[in-house]
């Protein structure tokens, strides 16, 4: 039966109340509350507009207190992003306790600090992302830049040569190839012997049968010489004529720099001495036609292949060869000492000699030599990056490594040298860039580089962004 009027509504309360036992709360009556505006008076109640207000809002919240939690979450909130500012009880009622100063300088302060580097690494992810998209843009013609015709018989045609070291070049999706269409003027090959041939690969138990120094380097280099050099074609008794010519300069392996010499580096892992004659044997096609860079006993011929053996490689094998030489050595780059650039040696086996007996006391003291790595017995001047400079665990050169850098350039370029640092860091790319530039800023001659992309899509010369992306 419905109640009639706010009269008849009261007298009924006033009945249940009288009935109901102590502690009962009457339903569709809110119980007493401190704030204000939960409170109603008997004499106000009308069952009628708290059913309307049930209907209208089923879950019997107050919008005004709703509002109210907004703002205090909204307050909340803006007091955990200041540093100064805490939401615990505890520091609210100790504020010069130890903890509370330590949560609110040192503790907060911390993770905003790490919430703001988050968002600028963020912010330089994104930043590269938009220069590689540049960059890909721009080789896909939609910014101007030179690409290959499609009508060439030149396999390099339209490849500017970069110095660029591919390192293991084994491991890369066309041995050799990939390489050579980046622009890399330096591949590396480690070496094992296998009865009489040369295999290629990492270790021996991942060599595969068909991966030979020949099959995958030595072959292939022969047959793009041949193509480039059509001309050159002769039989062995015309080609020794031919090629001690004066005017005798074939093309390279690079159209577009055709006196540009590829490095072929040669890593021995291991029996050198077993190695050796096989190598010197394999190299014979090259070296009929006149491809390979020697020393004539006077004079450093450049040619289009340069052969530079690592590793465990015997440099006085190399040494032996006084007349004529065709392997050059991978110096050790940290075991250089500074020489004046006055007695660096003019071409000739007597300056040489002297040169030799001059510096004899500054020489490697653990070599078994009895003269000093040069430029007629030596190409690269190399080391480990990390175990001879040093990490970085400030992400920049320290004053004393810059120092160390340019020393060991200098020692190597007055000797005729060309420096190349191996094991640089690859990871994070901001880092292993900066190594990159400033490398070569400061005169390294070959980047050793297993990011052949990278590499070759960055002027590492150029010190502007635009300027830096390659066509």
């Amino acid at each position: 039966m419905a109640v009639q009027g706010s009269a008849a509504g009261q007298s009924s309360l006033d009945a249940a109340s009288i009935s109901a036992p102590a502690g009962t709360v009457l339903q569709g009556v809110p119980e007493e509350d401190d704030e204000e505006e939960d409170v109603y008076l008997l004499h106000d109640y009308d069952p009628e507009a708290q059913r309307q207000s049930q209907e209208w809002n089923p879950s019997g919240s107050n919008p005004r207190k709703k509002l109210r939690d907004k703002s205090s979450r909204g307050t909340s909130l803006g007091s955990r992003l200041l540093p100064w500012r805490c939401t615990h009880m505890q520091c609210e009622s100790r504020i010069w306790s130890k903890s509370v100063l330590f949560c609110r300088f040192v503790k907060r302060p911390f993770w905003i600090l790490v919430a703001l580097l988050g968002l600028v690494s963020l912010f330089s992810f994104a930043w590269d992302g938009v220069l590689s998209v540049l960059a890909d843009s721009r080789d896909a013609g939609i910014f101007p830049g030179q690409l290959p015709s499609l009508f060439s018989d030149w396999l390099t045609h339209g490849v500017v040569p970069i110095a660029c070291h591919s390192h293991n070049d084994y491991w890369r999706r066309v041995p050799l190839f990939s390489a050579l269409a980046a622009g890399c003027t330096s591949v590396e090959a480690d070496i094992w012997l296998d009865g009489d041939e040369l295999r290629v690969g990492h270790t021996m138990r991942t060599v595969l049968p068909n991966q030979s120094l020949r099959s995958l380097y030595l072959g292939p280099l022969l047959e793009i010489l041949e193509q480039h050099n059509p001309a050159r074609n002769l039989s062995s008794a015309e080609t020794k004529s031919f090629i001690e010519a004066e005017d005798f300069s074939p093309v390279g392996i690079f159209v577009t720099e055709p006196d540009h010499p590829l490095v072929l580096l040669i890593d021995f892992k291991s029996s050198p001495e077993l190695l050796w004659p096989i190598l010197v044997k394999h190299l014979q096609p090259l070296r009929q036609k006149g491809y390979l860079t020697h020393f004539n006993g006077t004079t450093l011929i450049q040619r289009p292949i340069t052969v530079v053996a690592t590793g465990s490689a015997p440099f006085h094998r190399i040494q032996a060869s006084r007349s004529y030489r065709d392997i050059f050595y991978d110096a050790p780059l940290d075991k250089l000492v500074p020489i004046p650039s006055e007695l660096v040696p003019e071409p000739g086996p007597e300056s040489a000699s002297v040169f030799a007996s001059e510096t004899h006391h500054i020489s490697d003291p653990d070599s078994d030599s009895d003269s000093p790595y040069t430029k007629y017995n030596s190409y690269y001047a190399s080391v480990d990056f990390h175990a001879s400079i040093g990490s970085l665990p400030l992400g920049r050169l320290s004053q004393d490594q810059l120092a160390k850098v340019r020393a060991q350039i200098a020692a190597a370029h007055n000797r005729g040298l060309k420096v190349r640092y191996w094991g640089t860091p690859g990871w994070p790319v901001g880092l292993r860039n900066y190594v990159w530039r400033v490398l070569v800023r400061e005169g390294v001659d070959m980047l050793n580089v297993d990011d052949l992309r990278a590499a070759s899509r960055v002027d590492w010369t150029m010190t502007g962004w635009w300027g830096r992306w390659n066509g």
